[in-house]
């Protein structure tokens, strides 16, 4: 598995009136660890992730894969979006094979990478069906096929259960549980839920308003059992979570007072 880390990350957009996403972000994650980051809408959440994948370029800083600088996409790094990024027009099997394919992967070991993460997803049978066919939850299953038929040993994930009902919501929080569990991979899991971050996180990044930047770190020890929800200890994170993004938001809003105030 890889580490991750992230030293001084300014990244920021240009235009007419140029956007500073995130300024002096800095954040380590070890070797097969999983955290989770929180924090309010805009304060560059999605932008730390597309970086850390390769896929924007730092405007200061470093970011660093296995001991690597990252200036591109890497291959052993995966990503999940909100959307999915399914191909409506490709079957489950070609969209679960589509990160292989790109890798120039030939089309038998692809089979066979493709059968086997589907049946341990659940999926076996629906190979041929298209996403238009498939459940909320099973789109995102599919969507966690392509991430791990790349045998992917970081995982990326940029509120991927948003969109789903609250059973299917914690079913696939089970699965993911269950799939760092046995793979060990790292990961980085982006949400606004509270339960989830510290349901799937060892540790809970809580990142200021934009620019974004590292407000605070909670540490989960306790995380990796199915049974954590109905533990006090689970409540207790939960409710030191909370006041923690309540506090950065009322710092929030008073920077922004002191802001006028001097305008």
């Amino acid at each position: 598995m890889a580490e991750v880390e992230v030293e001084g990350l300014r990244v920021t957009y240009p235009g007419a009136a140029p956007v500073v996403a995130l300024d002096g972000l800095d954040l380590q994650v070890a070797e097969g660890e999983p955290i989770a980051i929180i924090g309010p809408s805009g304060c560059g959440k999605s932008t730390l992730l597309l970086a850390l994948a390769g896929l924007i370029a730092p405007s200061a800083g470093a970011v660093r894969v296995a001991g690597e600088s990252v200036v591109g996409p890497r291959m052993r790094t995966a990503l999940v979006l909100q959307d999915l990024g399914l191909l409506p027009w490709k079957t489950v099997e070609q969209n679960a094979g589509l990160g292989l394919e790109i890798r120039g992967v030939d089309a038998a070991q692809r089979r066979g990478a493709v059968s086997r993460v589907l049946d341990r997803l659940g999926l076996s049978g629906f190979g041929h069906a298209y996403p238009a066919e498939l459940s909320g939850g099973m789109r995102q299953r599919v969507a966690l096929a392509r991430a791990l038929a790349l045998e992917a040993d970081v995982l990326l994930m940029d509120e991927p259960l948003s969109a789903l009902d609250a059973l299917t919501r914690e079913d696939l929080q089970d699965l993911l549980l269950d799939l760092w569990l046995q793979r060990r991979h790292t990961q980085v899991l982006v949400t606004h839920s509270i339960e989830e971050a510290v349901f799937l996180g060892k540790r809970i990044v809580v990142m200021t308003p934009r620019p974004g930047r590292v407000a605070a770190v909670l540490e989960n020890p306790e995380m990796g059992e199915r049974t954590y929800r109905a533990t006090e200890t689970f409540l207790h994170r939960c409710v030191a979570l909370r006041r923690m993004l309540e506090s950065e938001g009322a710092l929030a809003h008073e920077r922004m007072d002191g802001a006028r105030a001097e305008a």
